[in-house]
Protein backbone atom coordinates (compact mmCIF):
# COMPACT_ATOMS: atom_id res chain seq x y z
CA UNK A 1 0.00 0.00 0.00
CA UNK A 2 0.87 3.58 -0.63
CA UNK A 3 -0.29 7.02 0.96
CA UNK A 4 -1.13 10.55 -0.04
CA UNK A 5 -2.14 12.82 2.11
CA UNK A 6 -3.74 16.44 1.13
CA UNK A 7 -5.37 19.46 2.74
CA UNK A 8 -7.97 20.98 0.65
CA UNK A 9 -10.76 22.85 2.94
CA UNK A 10 -12.52 20.61 6.12
CA UNK A 11 -11.20 17.12 6.15
CA UNK A 12 -14.44 15.77 6.70
CA UNK A 13 -15.26 16.95 2.58
CA UNK A 14 -11.98 15.46 1.91
CA UNK A 15 -12.54 12.16 3.49
CA UNK A 16 -16.07 11.16 2.02
CA UNK A 17 -14.75 12.37 -1.54
CA UNK A 18 -11.62 9.92 -1.20
CA UNK A 19 -13.77 7.21 0.59
CA UNK A 20 -15.20 7.06 -3.18
CA UNK A 21 -12.49 6.79 -5.24
CA UNK A 22 -11.37 3.43 -6.93
CA UNK A 23 -8.14 1.77 -4.93
CA UNK A 24 -8.49 3.91 -2.16
CA UNK A 25 -8.29 1.47 1.17
CA UNK A 26 -8.80 3.72 3.57
CA UNK A 27 -8.60 7.27 4.36
CA UNK A 28 -7.71 8.84 8.24
CA UNK A 29 -8.25 12.56 8.79
CA UNK A 30 -5.64 14.31 10.72
CA UNK A 31 -3.21 17.31 10.99
CA UNK A 32 0.06 18.13 9.88
CA UNK A 33 2.45 21.20 9.08
CA UNK A 34 1.71 22.97 12.29
CA UNK A 35 4.20 23.25 15.23
CA UNK A 36 2.53 22.04 18.12
CA UNK A 37 3.48 17.82 18.92
CA UNK A 38 -0.07 16.19 19.10
CA UNK A 39 -2.91 18.64 18.35
CA UNK A 40 -6.36 18.82 18.83
CA UNK A 41 -8.94 19.91 17.16
CA UNK A 42 -8.83 22.96 19.60
CA UNK A 43 -5.76 23.96 18.76
CA UNK A 44 -6.26 23.17 15.04
CA UNK A 45 -9.41 25.73 15.04
CA UNK A 46 -7.31 28.93 16.57
CA UNK A 47 -5.54 28.57 13.53
CA UNK A 48 -2.24 29.17 15.76
CA UNK A 49 -0.80 25.59 15.22
CA UNK A 50 0.30 25.87 12.36
CA UNK A 51 -1.46 22.78 11.10
CA UNK A 52 -3.65 22.09 8.36
CA UNK A 53 -6.95 19.66 8.34
CA UNK A 54 -5.85 16.87 6.29
CA UNK A 55 -6.34 13.28 4.90
CA UNK A 56 -4.00 10.69 4.42
CA UNK A 57 -5.21 8.78 1.70
CA UNK A 58 -4.14 4.92 1.94
CA UNK A 59 -4.63 3.52 -1.89
CA UNK A 60 -3.18 0.47 -3.69
CA UNK A 61 -1.03 1.33 -6.74
CA UNK A 62 -1.57 -1.30 -8.56
CA UNK A 63 -5.76 -0.03 -8.93
CA UNK A 64 -4.74 3.44 -8.71
CA UNK A 65 -2.44 5.98 -9.10
CA UNK A 66 -0.81 8.99 -6.98
CA UNK A 67 -1.90 11.00 -10.48
CA UNK A 68 -5.32 9.86 -10.41
CA UNK A 69 -5.46 10.74 -6.70
CA UNK A 70 -4.05 14.23 -7.65
CA UNK A 71 -6.46 14.60 -10.22
CA UNK A 72 -9.60 14.26 -7.64
CA UNK A 73 -7.69 16.48 -5.31
CA UNK A 74 -7.23 19.57 -7.75
CA UNK A 75 -11.06 19.12 -8.85
CA UNK A 76 -13.04 19.29 -5.61
CA UNK A 77 -11.45 22.31 -4.18
CA UNK A 78 -10.86 25.71 -4.78
CA UNK A 79 -6.77 25.43 -5.18
CA UNK A 80 -6.68 29.21 -5.47
CA UNK A 81 -8.14 30.74 -2.05
CA UNK A 82 -5.32 31.33 0.24
CA UNK A 83 -6.30 29.70 3.24
CA UNK A 84 -10.03 29.63 3.03
CA UNK A 85 -12.46 26.80 1.04
CA UNK A 86 -16.37 28.40 0.76
CA UNK A 87 -16.74 29.36 4.26
CA UNK A 88 -14.29 27.28 6.09
CA UNK A 89 -11.91 30.34 6.55
CA UNK A 90 -8.29 29.63 7.95
CA UNK A 91 -4.90 28.49 7.59
CA UNK A 92 -5.90 25.13 8.56
CA UNK A 93 -7.64 24.74 5.65
CA UNK A 94 -5.37 25.79 3.25
CA UNK A 95 -4.86 23.99 -0.06
CA UNK A 96 -1.50 21.44 0.49
CA UNK A 97 0.19 18.63 -1.10
CA UNK A 98 2.20 16.59 1.62
CA UNK A 99 4.71 14.77 -0.11
CA UNK A 100 5.84 11.80 1.26
CA UNK A 101 8.97 11.01 -1.06
CA UNK A 102 11.16 12.83 -4.30
CA UNK A 103 8.42 11.19 -6.96
CA UNK A 104 5.30 12.88 -5.04
CA UNK A 105 7.36 16.16 -4.91
CA UNK A 106 7.90 16.21 -8.81
CA UNK A 107 4.59 14.91 -10.07
CA UNK A 108 2.91 17.27 -7.73
CA UNK A 109 5.18 20.29 -8.99
CA UNK A 110 4.74 19.48 -12.09
CA UNK A 111 0.76 18.89 -12.01
CA UNK A 112 0.10 22.15 -10.68
CA UNK A 113 2.73 23.68 -13.12
CA UNK A 114 0.70 22.25 -15.81
CA UNK A 115 -2.69 23.58 -14.54
CA UNK A 116 -1.27 27.07 -14.14
CA UNK A 117 -0.08 27.33 -17.57
CA UNK A 118 -3.35 25.94 -19.15
CA UNK A 119 -5.36 28.48 -17.32
CA UNK A 120 -7.58 26.18 -15.68
CA UNK A 121 -8.38 27.89 -12.93
CA UNK A 122 -9.45 32.01 -13.08
CA UNK A 123 -6.86 32.23 -10.53
CA UNK A 124 -3.21 31.21 -9.56
CA UNK A 125 -2.75 28.16 -7.75
CA UNK A 126 -1.78 28.59 -4.38
CA UNK A 127 -1.69 25.28 -3.16
CA UNK A 128 1.54 24.47 -0.88
CA UNK A 129 3.65 21.36 -1.86
CA UNK A 130 5.87 20.54 1.20
CA UNK A 131 7.19 17.14 2.87
CA UNK A 132 5.22 15.59 4.73
CA UNK A 133 6.64 15.46 8.47
CA UNK A 134 4.73 13.87 11.28
CA UNK A 135 0.86 13.47 10.53
CA UNK A 136 -1.54 12.97 13.75
CA UNK A 137 -4.53 11.49 13.31
CA UNK A 138 -7.40 13.56 14.21
CA UNK A 139 -9.61 12.14 17.13
CA UNK A 140 -12.02 9.79 16.15
CA UNK A 141 -15.07 11.41 15.78
CA UNK A 142 -13.48 13.35 12.73
CA UNK A 143 -13.19 9.67 11.28
CA UNK A 144 -15.79 9.06 8.57
CA UNK A 145 -17.80 11.70 10.14
CA UNK A 146 -19.89 12.09 6.89
CA UNK A 147 -21.42 8.63 7.13
CA UNK A 148 -21.63 9.04 10.65
CA UNK A 149 -23.67 12.28 10.56
CA UNK A 150 -25.33 12.65 7.54
CA UNK A 151 -28.43 14.54 9.07
CA UNK A 152 -26.27 17.27 10.57
CA UNK A 153 -26.45 20.49 8.67
CA UNK A 154 -22.83 20.73 7.01
CA UNK A 155 -23.64 17.34 6.22
CA UNK A 156 -26.26 18.00 3.80
CA UNK A 157 -25.99 20.97 2.77
CA UNK A 158 -22.15 21.02 2.08
CA UNK A 159 -20.74 17.87 2.09
CA UNK A 160 -23.47 16.32 0.21
CA UNK A 161 -23.45 18.39 -3.13
CA UNK A 162 -19.87 18.03 -2.97
CA UNK A 163 -19.89 14.12 -2.98
CA UNK A 164 -22.95 14.24 -5.56
CA UNK A 165 -20.77 15.86 -7.78
CA UNK A 166 -18.07 13.73 -7.49
CA UNK A 167 -20.05 10.54 -7.95
CA UNK A 168 -21.72 11.80 -11.30
CA UNK A 169 -18.20 13.02 -12.58
CA UNK A 170 -16.81 9.40 -12.09
CA UNK A 171 -19.96 8.53 -14.18
CA UNK A 172 -18.71 10.06 -17.08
Amino acid sequence: MSFAVFGAGCFWCVETIFLEAIGVIEVISGYTGGNIPNPTYEQICTGKSGHAEVCKIVFDPKITSFESLLKIFWENHDPTTLNKQGADIGNQYRSAIFFTNESQRIISEKYKKQLNKKGIFNNTIVTEIEQLNKFYRAEDYHQNYYSNNINQPYCKFIIKPKLDKFINNMKK
